[in-house]
């Protein structure tokens, strides 16, 4: 990591830039994999299952796959996963959404009605770090808010099992049916859907490259999607007063783990802190096993030593994280002028892993600066708005004059023709 010392305001833009992913050089193999699946479907699903990940398996995972995995579960971890779900449930059911009925005026009332997504297609990374916390974080939510199916995808292993985890975790959660299936492959499967893979309305989850893009080109035709997302990163806000380094260090190592693409940014006022923060970086790392990720991940990191604490804040919005750790003095006081980013941290003893795992809150996240204009994973992302209005007759009379007026001045002379020949018909 590097320290860069108070830049200049016209510099900003350039280090909150994130570091490019190339979507334009995966999107020919992207696309020519939404092809194949749209065409062939399970067919395609197989070949690309051999070719990719050099395993020949059924697509879907059976109950007795699942029933083995439960089985194999240690206690602990059991016990660990019910206690953070439990928690998980507790904040999302806070969010349930509610009908709203109101009375515009005599005789007309206007109606918002939560409606469930009905069919939810949830995607769990695999690679070096299955993530089955993600498998909380989408199947808790969706099967509160009552999606009446809820499919899981996720990458198999080399000798085609899916971690064990994911499958107690979903299995806890009410998953309906499990495909041993990644990639963006998967992506297409659930967009189009195929002989043995039902098609969804909403896509949720993270992924690499080639499960992003896929997401952002089926979203494009008629399959929703959970949000823009990209590399993991986190930005700490951090004085010497509230927080040794060394909570700071194992804060931005505990994101630099996640792979080479992620990000990790130190923001502080004193040019010794954030040396001292990075020595204790270089200390800890050599504790922990992916280095590989961690050191790429740190090449494209950086410190920055701002002048004061208002110039900080200033910073941090301008680069809007998917996760915000504030590890300062009146840190609740900080967080309140903060508008832009995923998930907030507040305070010494706040951690971004208690987000990831068990406080309550949702760990899939706007990235890549979408925290501006995007939310996370929550209960409305598994609902949709739906309007209802019923008129009586004497409510339609009174806004006749108003539609009839409005419509003949767009040049919708029919619209204006629906209500009067009601109102001349009585």
């Amino acid at each position: 990591m590097r320290i860069i010392e108070n830049p200049a305001r016209s510099e900003w833009d350039a280090l909150t830039r994130r570091q490019g992913v190339d979507y334009e050089g995966i999107r020919p193999r992207v696309q020519a994999i939404l092809d194949a699946v749209e065409k062939e479907g399970d067919a395609a699903l197989q070949r690309l299952m051999r070719e990719i990940d050099q395993v020949d398996a059924p697509l879907e995972v059976t109950e007795e796959e699942i029933n083995t995995a439960c089985q194999s579960i240690s206690r602990v971890v059991a016990e660990a996963i019910r206690s953070a779900k439990k928690n998980i449930e507790t904040f999302h059911q806070a969010q349930m959404p509610r009908e709203i009925r109101v009375e515009t005026a005599p005789g007309v009332v206007c109606t918002q009605r939560p409606v469930p997504i009905r069919r939810v297609g949830l995607y769990i990374p695999g690679g070096s770090a299955p993530l089955f916390s993600t498998v909380l974080m989408l199947a808790v939510p969706a099967a509160l808010a009552g999606c009446r199916e809820r499919i899981l995808c996720t990458p198999c292993r080399k000798d085609g099992s899916v971690v064990p985890e994911v499958l107690f975790t979903a299995r806890e959660c009410g998953v309906t049916r499990i495909f041993r299936i990644g990639g963006a492959q998967a992506v297409a499967a659930m967009a189009f859907g195929t002989e043995t893979v039902p098609k969804v309305d909403k896509i949720f989850g993270p992924g690499n490259p080639y499960v992003t893009l896929a997401k952002q080109l089926v979203s494009g035709r008629n399959t929703a999607i959970d949000m823009p997302a990209g590399p993991s990163e986190v930005m700490v806000l951090a004085d010497r007063r509230s927080t040794p380094p060394t909570f700071v260090a194992a804060d931005l190592l505990s994101q630099a783990e996640h792979g080479k693409d992620s990000t990790a940014v130190l923001v502080c006022t004193e040019s010794d802190y954030a040396e001292r923060v990075l020595e204790e970086v270089e200390r800890q790392k050599k504790m922990l096993p992916r280095n590989s990720q961690i050191d790429g991940a740190l090449e494209h990191s950086f410190a920055v030593v701002l002048p004061d604490l208002q110039t900080v804040i200033d910073f941090a919005e301008a680069y809007a994280p998917e996760h915000l750790i504030i590890a300062l003095e009146d840190a609740a006081e900080v967080a309140r002028d903060i508008s832009a980013a995923g998930s907030v941290f507040i305070g010494r003893w706040s951690p971004e892993s208690a987000g990831d795992y068990a406080s309550g809150t949702n760990h899939t996240l706007p990235t890549s600066g979408w925290a501006r204009s995007c939310s996370g994973v929550n209960m409305d992302s598994f609902f949709r708005k739906m309007t209802l209005q019923e008129l009586t007759r004497d409510g339609l009379a009174a806004l006749t004059p108003t539609i009839a007026i409005m419509a003949q001045a767009e040049g919708l002379a029919a619209h204006a023709r629906a209500v009067t020949i009601r109102i001349k018909g009585l």
